[in-house]
């Protein structure tokens, strides 16, 4: 199989390859004859066709029966700038499928108008029966049209047999696996695959997405490999709290009285600038030291972080000590490392590998901050998440500090990670 393009608007026959209306149309035939001469199935995409359809619809319908003398099996209509909308789309396709009654046709769409997917759905409804995309929209300008959102509404809204459709669970694996892969950011908004695509927030709406889940949720999260997510917030309600303790394999009793007290106490962390949403290890923590009593591993007596910078040797360094007290007894260490949070956590491990060696199977894999209310400056809130990985077992967390210090911050969501890591083993054994 192969894909070649050629030109259907006029303006760039002329202005941008500069060669006559004639010789295009002879190209386009030859170069597809001699590729299914060789033995090649060829889908021929009509680069810029609807600005050309628009422009001179009688020469973009001769470039695409040009493609077909020489063999194509299919006929992929561009929207190449990205600029068509809905009804255009709709219409043109449909005018080419009547005109070409027995040859496949297709779509390829971008996403400059924001309009990448409604018009690719837009083009099947009108006849099309391929579409080009790419997986999480990735592409030039503003991207290609998303097939992660196209596949699921074409499978599960439009009812249409894809190839992919028995694989449909593998959709999010799929799209997170690509960004792994290319080194992006998960856009946790995405539709169907995002993390943040079957989340509830409000009381309300968490509430009754755990009595009829269909009833805020447009399809079963499972069907793209996703799931139900209860995110916690000054919104939550006590219905919300159930269910994001749930979620997590904490059991609560919803008529316990510690529950308004944890409530209050919720919303005075979030003022503070705590947000759980992507720290669900520390929310874990939280609901277990406030209504069942859990106590910490450890006690800090002390740290300090020192950044220095020697000309000729190696540059800044950073170096931090902390001392802990476990069991009684008080562990002592110091680290060098590039960054004074990598090295506050590799002290942090030293001095509680002795008690606790399943610390070395912890590793942080990502590390973000945001600076709240920044009119304040110097002074503003900083929330530091980190996400940490079981090497072990797989098994990924997230946890939050927030303080006007950064290495405070910061402190506060390692903590959490090795509390979180050490309470994990306990329930495991």
């Amino acid at each position: 199989m192969v894909t070649i393009f050629g030109k259907s608007w006029l303006l760039h026959v002329t202005e941008i390859i500069r060669t006559t209306a004639e010789e295009n149309l002879r190209m386009i035939e030859d170069s597809v004859r001699f590729l299914t001469e060789s033995g090649r199935e060829v889908i021929y995409d009509a680069e810029h066709f609807f600005d050309g359809y628009a422009d001179n619809p009688e020469y973009a319908l001769q470039t695409l029966e040009a493609a077909q003398r020489g063999g194509a099996v299919n006929l992929t209509l561009c929207d190449t700038n990205g600029g068509k909308l809905v009804s255009e789309i709709q219409a043109t396709v449909s005018a080419v499928a009547t005109h070409f009654p027995k040859t496949s046709i297709g779509v390829h769409c971008h996403n400059d108008s924001g309009l990448g997917v409604a018009v690719s759905l837009a083009g099947v409804d009108a006849g099309a029966s391929l579409v080009q995309g790419t997986i999480n929209g990735v592409g030039e300008r503003n991207g290609n049209a998303n097939l992660t959102t196209i596949i699921p509404n074409l499978s599960l809204k439009m009812e249409r047999e894809l190839n992919c459709g028995s694989q449909m669970e593998k959709l999010r694996d799929l799209s997170l696996f690509i960004d792994a892969m290319a080194n992006r950011a998960s856009d946790t908004k995405a539709p169907f695959v995002g993390a943040s695509a079957f989340a509830h927030k409000g009381g309300v709406h968490a509430d009754a997405a755990a009595k009829v889940k269909r009833s805020y949720e447009h399809i079963e999260p499972e069907l793209v490999g996703n799931r139900t997510r209860i995110l916690v917030s000054d919104m939550s309600g006590r219905s919300s709290i159930m269910m994001k303790a749930k979620e997590i394999g904490v059991e609560v009793d919803p008529r316990a009285p510690e529950m308004k007290d944890f409530l209050a106490q919720l919303k005075e962390l979030e003022f503070k600038g705590y947000e759980y949403e992507a720290a669900d290890a520390s929310f874990k923590l939280l609901l277990a030291r406030f209504l069942k009593g859990k106590q910490t591993d450890f006690d800090l007596v002390g740290y300090r972080v020192m950044v220095s910078h020697d000309e000729g040797k190696s540059g800044v360094r950073s170096e931090a000590t902390v001392q802990l007290r476990i069991n009684g007894e008080v562990h002592h260490t110091a680290s060098e490392a590039s960054g004074p949070v990598d090295a506050l956590a590799h002290s942090l491990g030293k001095a509680l590998a002795p008690v606790f060696p399943v610390v070395s199977d912890i590793e942080l894999v990502d590390y973000k901050v945001r600076i709240l209310e920044s009119q304040h400056g110097t002074d503003a809130i900083i929330r530091v998440q980190i996400e940490s990985r079981d090497n072990k077992t797989g098994e990924t967390w997230g946890t939050v500090g927030a303080s006007d210090n950064i290495i405070e911050a910061s402190w506060e969501a390692l903590v959490d990670a090795v509390e979180y890591k050490l309470l994990r083993d306990r329930e495991s054994s």
